[in-house]
């Protein structure tokens, strides 16, 4: 019944579609988008996640493209708000600068970041894993005014196109500068503190040489009230290209160093309501009260980290690109990117609220007494009714340092090409995770910190720290990693033209090799601050046993497949179909479980696969254009959280429609996407009590909606960002009547720009005008007894007003 129901949704799906622009965005941009803004552009290049360039029309993949003014409209406030408005994408773009859960079509996010999702910048990764542990490749990514368009693909050919990519990739195309033009602008808060000036400009240097140069720099507290300067620092990026009578190349640069905070979970009720004093749009566990950390390093020396730090990415990166005609119809294309890539993320995560006598009781024993550390009201008794027990994500990322290659020969005949491709990479993984645990008061607008002691008096913290360390997590989570992936990917792909019938194979062979060595916590007595004395809470320290490493030696090795066809029944109607199979490697969450002590890993581990189908129409009529994809997808998944120390180890299956249409009249135009997903657990090798039930955090219908006027001296917009009710986890408990389970909701942003002379306009851009909550992610699988959540919402209202000169 399931399966006809699907087919007959399919049926109406395709006839009543009326969702998304789909733009394929073309390796240079530098020229205007006006007339592409029209309508889905089927004649555009597609340069992501295919062998050679070939227009949307005669493709057999699903891919889409924004364009930077329509980005805009949407009014983002990072990087991966601005992922919602892709088809397929559902972005939990609730964590700040970075840090955002993004999955594709179905494909599970079983613990953080982008697994079977690769994010790009001019054609090759940020990173070869997108779910590194506290390193998620949206981290090191930054969207500003160098952008010329972000294009998708989804499914298809990105599993033989790239590693560790079965589900999609999201590639941000940057400006090139063939023509002369530049712009400066300044973006200022006027409901919440930030000051952010964008530049970019670009031109001829001589008839065959052209630049780009451009990047940002910002400051400011942020869209929540932190109480101190939360993000600090900027980019620049720079691109200089000679072209020759048969070919190209272009090098490139960028540098990266900013300071964002990173949101974690925050106190709220089941039902998204905000606790008496906490506003859980508006406010965070971040206080002025609460910056200063000390703990050990991953050597065993003292260190102090700073909570205003919170996500710090530093990137360095080089890189080039060739692209040449070799005569007798040989072509040739290389990419190549080095970088020097680090980073911290520092943050609170609330591991428990709750009773705060109770949490009292469980540190210093029964009748355990409160006050105040610091804050207005230090030294005074703590009487609030909930505490929260904090543990601090204090990582450093000392070197997650990337090299990559990407080679394609490609041979021309008649009808048919045929692309050889050589991949390689080098990926390192150096890690230190050093946590402590703290009490802070539910309390938004800089909380303090709180004390506890025993009954007799006796102190068993120093300014809210009770522990060096997370003994209510049983020590588990200091630790070291130092790691090395070796990636090699030899891959072909063959496109034929029989007419109206384009027909396109390719196969790819990964393997990789992983060596290296990681290390856990042991505790001993050491006197942190000092004094002389060792306290109750250096009676136990946390850190990373180095004495004592666990070694990592394996190796791994995947085949991935994909076949499609396209076929034109007019100039303006055309049908695909296609067939894919394809792998992504685990990494570093292997470690602390599923590496032998020898340092091998057993081969199911190594790699999950994913088996994809899909059927799609695209049709075009006037100011009418509609492109519709059924797809099926079957996912292994291998993998650790961190936050609830649990292995996954499942399959999934996930079918669905993904519809994307633009309809436009005069001078309005409109633009949406849908994508119905109906997903499940299949199989659960660790609590088969999982298994029937819908992943966490999957939705039936995620959706966007854009909508614009424009006129002589600008233009006025509204964008809608939507998703239906879905379970918080998917554990066994969703049939439960206390199940948690979030709401839907729609965001809604409004963006107008007016021009005051033909090179000067002022903007003002709201997001989330009316204040919407939107709960992305949550901690707790059913509703507690107090009713108190741990969850992260998208932010507030928050409002701007932009100055921009064009030359």
């Amino acid at each position: 019944m399931k399966d006809v129901n699907f087919k007959k949704f399919l049926l109406s799906a395709l006839s009543l579609a009326v969702c998304t622009n789909l733009y394929a965005a073309e390796a240079d941009q530098n020229q205007t988008d006006a007339e592409n803004d029209k309508g889905i552009d089927f004649e555009r290049i597609i340069v992501t996640g295919v062998a050679k360039g070939t227009t949307v029309m005669a493709s057999s993949v699903s891919v889409s493209s924004l364009t930077a003014d329509q980005v805009e409209v949407t009014t983002p406030r990072s990087t991966a708000e601005a992922f919602r408005s892709i088809p397929g994408i559902r972005s939990e773009s609730s964590g700040g600068e970075g840090n955002a859960n993004i999955a594709v079509r179905g494909l599970p996010v079983a613990a953080g970041g982008a697994k079977f999702l690769q994010l790009q910048e001019d054609g090759l990764p940020i990173l070869q894993f997108g779910d590194i542990a506290f390193g998620n490749a949206d981290i090191f990514l930054r969207l500003d005014s160098t952008m010329a368009s972000i294009e998708s693909i989804r499914g298809g050919s990105a599993s033989t196109l790239a590693t560790n990519a079965p589900g999609g990739i999201i590639n941000i195309i940057s400006k090139t500068g063939e023509s002369d033009s530049g712009s400066i602008s300044t973006t200022i808060g006027l409901d919440y503190d930030t000051t952010r000036t964008d530049f970019e400009f670009g031109g001829e240097i001589s008839d065959s040489m052209y630049f780009h140069l451009g990047g940002f720099i910002r400051q400011g507290e942020g869209p929540r009230e932190s109480g101190y300067t939360g993000n600090k620092g900027g980019q620049i990026k720079a691109n200089l290209t000679k072209e020759f009578d048969d070919g190209y190349v272009r090098v490139y640069y960028k540098h990266l160093d900013d300071k964002t905070i990173g949101y974690l979970p925050m106190p709220m009720k089941s039902n998204g309501d905000s606790l008496s004093g906490f506003d859980a749009i508006a406010d965070t566990t971040h206080s002025a009260n609460f910056t200063s950390l000390l703990t050990t390093d991953g050597d065993g020396n003292l260190r102090r980290s700073d909570m205003r730090d919170g996500m710090h990415p530093t990137v360095d990166s080089i890189g080039f690109e060739a692209v040449f005609d070799l005569g007798n119809n040989w072509s040739i294309e290389n990419r190549f990117r080095t970088s020097s890539t680090k980073g911290s993320f520092t943050s609170p995560f609330p591991a428990e609220v709750g009773d705060s006598q109770s949490i009292a009781d469980s540190i210093a024993g029964t009748d355990a007494t409160l006050t105040y550390a610091n804050g207005a009201q230090s030294g005074a008794a703590y009487t609030a009714e909930n505490l929260m027990r904090v543990h601090t994500f204090d990582v450093e990322m000392s070197n997650l340092d990337f090299s990559v290659n990407d080679l394609k020969i490609t041979k021309s005949f008649d009808n048919t090409n045929i692309t050889f491709g050589y991949y390689k990479s080098y990926q390192n993984i150096e890690q230190s995770w050093l946590w402590n645990s703290y009490l802070l008061e539910v309390q938004g607008d800089n909380a303090a910190l709180v004390n506890v002691a025993a009954a007799d008096g006796s102190s068993f913290s120093e300014n809210g720290l009770y522990a060096y360390g997370v003994p209510y997590w049983g020590n588990c989570c200091t630790r070291n990693y130092d790691l090395e992936y070796d990636v090699t990917a030899p891959y072909i792909a063959i496109t034929s033209n029989f007419g109206d019938l384009v027909f396109d194979a390719s196969v790819r062979y990964d393997s990789g090799e992983a060596t290296g060595t990681y290390a856990g916590a042991v505790q001993s007595q050491i006197d942190m601050n000092r004094d002389g004395n060792i306290s109750p809470a250096e009676m136990s320290v946390s850190s990373v046993n180095n004495a004592n490493p666990s070694i990592v030696d394996y190796d791994w090795d995947y085949t991935s497949y994909s076949v499609g066809a396209n076929y034109m029944l007019n100039n303006d109607l055309a049908l695909f179909g296609r067939v894919s199979h394809g792998g992504t490697a685990n990494a570093d969450r292997l470690a602390f479980g599923k590496i032998a002590s020898d340092g091998s890993v057993a081969d199911e581990d190594a790699v999950d696969e994913v088996d994809q189908y899909e059927v799609g129409v695209k049709y075009r009529r006037e100011n009418l254009s509609v492109f519709a994809t059924g797809f099926f997808a079957e996912t292994e998944e291998q993998n650790f959280e961190a936050t609830s120390q649990k292995f996954f180890d499942r399959v999934y299956e996930a079918k669905g429609i993904e519809l994307e249409s633009s309809f436009y009249y005069g001078d309005f135009d409109i633009r949406g996407n849908l994508t119905w997903t109906d997903a499940e657990i299949t199989k659960d090798g660790v609590n088969p009590g999982s298994v029937g039930n819908t992943p966490r955090r999957q939705a039936d219908l995620v959706y966007s909606l854009i909508t614009r006027y424009n006129f002589e001296q600008g233009s006025i917009g509204l964008s809608f960002i939507g998703t239906t009710e879905a379970y918080a986890q998917d554990g066994g408990d969703q049939g439960a009547t206390d199940a948690l389970e979030f709401e839907g909701y729609t965001q809604v942003n409004a963006f107008a720009q007016y021009y005051l002379s033909d090179t000067f306009s002022v903007a003002l851009n709201i997001n989330n005008v009316f204040d919407e909550v939107g709960i992305t992610e949550a901690e707790e699988g059913s509703i507690p007894a107090n009713d108190i959540i741990r969850a992260r919402t998208i932010n507030g209202r928050t409002s701007s007003v932009t100055l921009k000169y064009e030359f």
